[in-house]
């Protein structure tokens, strides 16, 4: 078992993010109107930031791209049409309790419930994740099915954020894991390396490490839409992963007055590739209940990526989809 020396420093700074509409707006200097609607929409999807990310969000500015992805606004309280609760199929997919197969060969699992901000946009804000395991004993049947069915070679780990886990459960997940012979690939999809780059410290990439050894090659699957989440702190942490043999892509959400302009995505794209990261998929936004305000039309996202293919090399582009319910793999929007 590694040393969970470093654990408690994230967990610390996991302790001090906001969860308070009032003080958000008060240590960033927003207007005091902004409080009531903030406080509707936080009743409903609370309000998570970690004081690294509120860090990197400019006091006073209203058309802060990475405020504009953590305030709540009344715009999340409309009905509009088209969008509702589960916009991507998760509870039709559901195999087992813990368990979701969208994919041949692959399996997700919803390892935890929480995440370490809360992204207006998000796609599972609606999830049920009370119905999901919990202890040892409830995620027997999620390993009994996974050690039956020698055609699931990857698994991915979401939730929620998979990386606020414990050291100790972490580290019981993956040995779990590795003991599946037919499964060769884990793939974990957090948030944390951007927005809490503390939780990944040497303990971590141990036991990732060790699990590349046992014969489970882990990638990590990070989520940033704009280059100003890219801190100095952001890319120390990206560089542990890298060092340590972890391969790392990066997934976007193109967003409505946050990254929908050229410049913005190519800026993005290569700050990415300058650190090594992949730039792998620009998702249209899954349309959920309470996102309707994000959405940016398909025409000007294809638009966008056919001016990233003129200034950027091929890798630096990433593959532009939207996530459709029953379809066997991402659909792409270029044709």
């Amino acid at each position: 078992m590694p040393t969970l020396l470093s654990e408690t420093t994230w967990q610390k700074s996991l302790a001090q993010a906001i969860r308070d509409p009032q003080e958000l707006i008060s240590r960033l200097n927003l207007p005091e109107e902004l409080l009531e609607p903030a406080r509707k929409s936080a009743h409903l999807f609370p309000v998570m930031v970690p004081i690294s990310y509120l860090n990197r969000i400019e006091p006073a500015n209203l058309n802060d791209p990475l405020l504009k992805q953590i305030l709540p606004i009344d715009l999340e309280n409309a009905f509009v049409p088209g969008f509702e609760a589960d916009a991507v199929g998760d509870l039709n997919v559901r195999a087992t309790p813990g368990m979701l197969q969208k994919y041949h060969g692959r399996a997700l699992l919803m390892v935890s419930g929480a995440c370490a901000i809360h992204c207006r946009y998000c796609f599972r804000r609606h999830y049920p994740y009370g119905d999901e395991p919990r202890t040892l004993q409830e995620w027997e049947p999620v390993w009994q099915t996974l050690q039956a069915d020698s055609t699931i070679q990857e698994i991915i780990l979401s939730g929620g954020d998979p990386l606020l886990l414990t050291d100790l459960r972490f580290h019981d997940l993956c040995e779990r894991i590795a003991a599946i012979p037919h499964v060769k690939r884990l793939r974990i999809h957090s948030r944390l390396p951007v927005v809490l780059p503390d939780r990944i410290h040497a303990g971590l990439l141990e036991m990732l490490q060790r699990l590349s050894e046992q014969g489970t090659m882990p990638w990590m699957v990070i989520h940033v839409n704009h280059p100003n989440e890219i801190a100095a702190d952001v890319e120390h942490a990206i560089r542990q992963l890298l060092q340590a043999g972890i391969p790392v892509l990066n997934q976007s959400v193109l967003l409505k007055g946050i990254n929908d302009t050229t410049e913005t995505l190519i800026a993005l794209s290569e700050k990415l590739v300058n650190l090594g990261v992949l730039p792998y998929y620009l998702h249209q936004l899954d349309r959920v209940t309470g996102t309707a305000h994000f959405e940016v039309p398909e025409a000007q996202g294809r638009k966008l990526i056919e001016e990233l293919r003129t200034r950027l090399p091929g890798y630096a582009v990433p593959q532009y989809v939207r996530e459709i319910p029953g379809e066997p793999h991402k659909t792409s929007l270029l044709g």
